[in-house]
């Protein structure tokens, strides 16, 4: 009985659950022998004949999946077993030929390589749904007015959309690593026992590059058996990614506080429901974005410890990854789907977003003062001034214009000029961000370090 993994199964992407079964892991080393064989024969190692017999027989109807597990834990691997079952599915000749000069981790780490770059494809799938989404609210709220918050405080006025602007960059710049991560995963892994290839004989090297053809990977010419910062980048683009994710998350579980009341969830009979506290309605997709997120940054951990693999070949740093891609893979797949469909359904509040904004009698606009009055008292001196009125007004609970008009000279009101100033007026280039990363996402604009780093 396998163990049932909660958090997944409720909020995970069925997609890259299918990815990561165990059937399209053992089609994947199927396809990793096939292909062998095929590249054997171009180079001259077999015969044609025996190729495309190895290829036929290279189905999963050839296989006893219960028998393969239950015999790769007698081995250690499945490798070994699930050659014998191919190998027996052919006459005398070919069932000799099957699996020829490869080494267990040549087709498990080419089958993985497959697997990866199909879910890193699939993560940019799901990555650009949200970011799209996304790119709609930026748009749409471009000019409402909230409060930027710094150490979880009011501090000047911008737009929702700017809020969300910074996030969609963000977005952008994953989208280009997982597309470079997918780039570097995708790499065949033959070179035999000892990383040598001495068992292929003078034709290795061309067997590698036909195998890599054929699987739609790149030919390394050095073998990475030990060298899993590859396997390590993947895992940690997924945590990325879905710390993104969770980034968002945070922000709406934050603005949805009932003090707060900006944004919310979508509705829905009993969403987010408590068993016993009959008002309540729980952002519980963000609370799942966040748990998937949280889990895959501990996880990604365990990659590093992967990497520590000695010699030639792992002695047990090998197995982490076993458990670790997948489940990596599959949170960081069940983050960016779970995030997109909070952002297609979030309500937004604009009459809350502006009326928190006075939630201080307008001391959120203290710097806007500051700096009117700077050109003419300098920044220190306006500074001191406006703070002295701002401990004032909250000492009072009074409003800051209030106090203002009292410790400011007459001079110092003129230069004011009228008052109060609105939040809206003090919003920088808040539209102009939005409309940037906008551009950005879809790729109107690119920056001047992506196109060095491209060598454009």
């Amino acid at each position: 009985m396998q163990t049932f993994k909660l958090l997944p199964e409720l909020f995970g992407d069925a997609g890259m659950a299918t990815i990561f079964s165990a059937e399209r892991t053992v089609l994947a080393w199927l396809r990793v022998e096939a292909a062998l064989a095929q590249a054997q024969a171009d180079a001259g190692v077999i015969t044609a004949a025996d190729a495309d017999a190895i290829t036929g027989a290279c189905v999963l109807d050839n296989v006893d999946v219960e028998r393969l597990w239950r015999e790769a834990v007698n081995v250690g691997y499945p490798i070994l077993p699930l050659v014998r079952m191919i190998a027996a599915a052919l006459p005398e000749g070919p069932n000799g030929r099957v699996h020829y000069g490869a080494t267990t981790q040549d087709i498990m780490d080419s089958g993985v390589a497959l697997q990866m770059g199909e879910a890193l494809d699939r993560l940019a799938a799901l990555l650009g749904a949200f970011g799209d989404t996304l790119a709609r609210l930026v748009e749409e709220h471009a000019a409402t007015v909230i409060a930027a918050r710094t150490h979880a405080q009011q501090a000047v006025p911008t737009t929702f959309g700017a809020k969300l602007a910074v996030l969609l960059a963000e977005l952008t710049r994953q989208r280009d690593r997982v597309r470079a991560a997918a780039r570097r995963v995708r790499v065949v892994s033959l070179f035999g026992a000892g990383g040598t290839s001495a068992a292929m004989g003078e034709q290795a090297a061309q067997v590698r590059k036909g195998m890599a053809v054929r699987l739609g990977l790149a030919a390394a010419a050095v073998p990475w058996h030990v060298a899993r910062d590859g396997i390590a980048e993947f895992g940690v683009t997924c945590a990325s990614v879905a710390a993104t994710a969770a980034r968002f998350a945070r922000e709406v579980v934050d603005l949805s506080r009932t003090e707060v009341g900006e944004v919310r969830e979508a509705g829905g009979h009993h969403r987010g429901a408590s068993s016993t506290m009959p008002q309540k309605a729980n952002p519980i997709g963000c609370e799942a974005v966040i748990g998937m997120s949280g889990t895959a940054g501990a996880l990604s951990s365990a990659l590093f410890r992967a990497m520590e693999a000695g010699h030639e070949r792992a002695a047990g740093e090998w197995q982490i990854e076993w458990y670790a891609v997948p489940l990596l893979a599959e949170l960081a797949a069940g983050a960016l789907a779970t995030a997109a469909e909070v952002a297609e359904g979030l309500r937004v509040f604009p009459d809350a977003m502006r009326a928190n904004l006075d939630a201080e009698g307008g001391l959120i606009m203290a710097e806007a003062y500051m700096m009117r009055l700077a050109p003419a008292l300098g920044r220190e001196r306006a500074h001191d001034l406006v703070y002295q009125a701002a401990q004032e007004a909250r000492a009072r609970r009074g409003a800051l214009v209030d106090t203002l008009r009292e410790v400011a000279g007459p001079d110092d009101l003129a230069t004011l000029g009228a008052l109060p100033l609105p939040p809206e007026s003090y919003v920088g280039d808040a539209e102009a961000v939005c409309v940037a990363a906008l551009a950005g996402w879809r790729g109107e604009a690119t920056m001047d370090h992506d196109n060095e780093e491209s060598g454009e």
